[in-house]
């Protein structure tokens, strides 16, 4: 009996005996039905999870740093991001790269790398920045939703009415809309989303980047100082400045669910680490290439007064049709984002309260329900009851605290050493027995150290940004 677990779907069983497994062509050598991923359905995932709604407070963290610490920042977290992210990739089997023992999530990965109060460490660090990362895609949807709504309100009223409007009803909106889609079993079966959100993040990306351009070119200059916003207070500046690392760093943010993707990869051959290596290196020039045009040209059209969302200042830019196709793509693929990113979490709680909970029928039955002209669905209800519950409670947490630009920057700094860095690091040293006080042992620790105090330094300016804002706001009352 085969028991499907970890990234796949833990209620699904076979029963195929353990030779069977071995030769069957339909079983990879865990036992688990044939991983079917390649090198491009993991840029897809990458792709989907990185360009999100990071991409639109670029101009606005460039603003914050100018033209010459803007772009050299930027490069600076691609790299360590792809760096890191290379490490990981040599994480995903233990040992042997081909037949080694397989880590299906990233903390299964610490696990068997680090062990002890380490992989509680990590748990507490992914799932909560996962549970992040949702409350700000419901936030940035919401902004978008309302982007489009105040835009058509506008030429419907010929400029008279001023639109305001309260963002909770958009925010509850997009939650119904995950209530649905949050019953997608596992990775496996999301692909065909995350291959949508891709094609949108490049849509919205690439409509920004030409109204940027229209604006310079509208202008015929280009805005913007070599050292950035400069009309403020020097606490202002530093706060507003520190802010930006954490914006760019969440830009970047994927390696929390970087093992979770390389589990849906086929192999060998080449070897996941391979494939994975490969998607890794597109996912991140393409989106790296992605987030200097966009940032700098938002930047060259808006100059210091860059909006923290590259889209909203275009003001009533006519056509206003491109602007609404623009959010509602934005919307579209953070629907597929936020599924993508909350899938290792649904999968951590749904193994462990299986593994707890092993003769409950509502936590382990599957009851198939028969659609016409497809697969039946497989309906488990433990997984209806609490993965419902999840969204509304991220919903209800958004309302409270709809602060795009304040709560980018906090998950994007509380994220990025623990995650991208630090772990990738110690486990990559355990996996190669890279001998201590070594030239490549100081070197990486040397990066893991400059992290941690990049990470601290811009949570400290998002902390203070959103002091700032709760004194003005008023829970689920506050107008646009």
């Amino acid at each position: 009996m085969v028991e499907r677990n970890g990234s796949k779907n833990h209620n699904q069983t076979f029963d195929v005996s353990i030779d069977q497994q071995r030769d069957s062509k339909h079983f990879d050598d865990d036992g688990r039905v044939k991983r079917t991923g390649t090198a491009w359905t993991a840029s897809a995932h990458v792709i989907t999870a990185v360009i999100g709604s990071g991409v639109l407070s670029l101009a606005w963290a460039i603003a914050q740093l100018g033209w010459i610490a803007g772009p050299i920042v930027m490069i600076l977290f691609a790299w360590v991001t792809y760096y890191t992210s290379i490490l990981l990739c040599e994480c995903y089997r233990n040992g042997d790269p081909i037949n080694g023992k397989r880590n299906y999530t990233y903390m299964d990965a610490v696990h068997s790398n680090l062990g002890g109060i380490q992989v509680q460490l990590c748990g507490l660090v992914q799932y909560l920045n996962l549970v992040g990362v949702a409350i700000g895609y419901t936030i940035a949807s919401a902004i978008s939703m309302m982007a489009i709504e105040r835009s058509n309100c506008f030429h419907r009223s010929g400029g008279k009415d001023p639109c305001h409007m309260n963002s909770n009803i958009y925010m509850i909106s997009f939650g119904l809309v995950q209530i649905v889609f949050s019953q997608i079993p596992d990775f496996d079966q999301l692909w065909w989303l995350s291959i949508l959100a891709a094609v949108m993040s490049f849509t919205y990306s690439t409509i920004g980047l030409g109204l940027g351009i229209g604006k310079v070119i509208e202008h015929k200059k280009i805005d913007g100082t070599m050292t950035g916003v400069d009309d403020v207070t020097k606490p202002q500046k530093i706060w507003g400045s520190l802010q930006a690392l954490g914006d760019i760093a969440f830009a970047y943010s994927y390696s929390m669910i970087l093992i979770e993707i390389q589990d849906t990869v086929k192999a060998p051959p080449p070897t996941e680490a391979k494939t994975m290596k490969k998607a890794t290196i597109i996912s991140v020039v393409v989106t790296t290439f992605f987030y200097m045009l966009c940032g700098c040209f938002g930047y060259a059209a808006f100059g210091n007064s860059s909006p923290g969302n590259l889209l909203t200042g275009f003001g009533f830019y006519n056509p206003f049709w491109l602007l609404d196709i623009a959010n509602a793509a934005i919307v579209i693929h953070l629907i597929g984002a936020y599924q993508v990113y909350c899938q290792p979490l649904y999968a951590f709680v749904e193994n462990y309260t299986s593994k707890r909970f092993p003769d409950s029928d509502f936590v382990n039955k599957i009851i198939k329900v028969p659609i016409p002209g497809f697969r039946a669905y497989e309906l488990n209800l433990f997984r209806l009851v609490w993965r419902t519950i999840f969204v509304i409670l991220t919903t209800l947490v958004s309302m409270l605290l709809p602060f795009f630009n304040d709560i980018v920057g906090l998950l994007g700094a509380l994220g990025f050493w623990p995650l991208t860095v630090y772990f990738p690091v110690e486990m990559y040293i355990i996996q190669k027995r890279i001998p201590k006080w070594s030239s490549k042992w100081i070197c990486l620790q040397l990066l893991s150290v400059a992290c941690l105090i990049i990470s601290i330094a811009s949570a400290v300016g998002s902390i203070a940004g959103i002091i700032l804002d709760l004194k003005v706001y008023k829970p689920f009352k506050t107008v646009y």
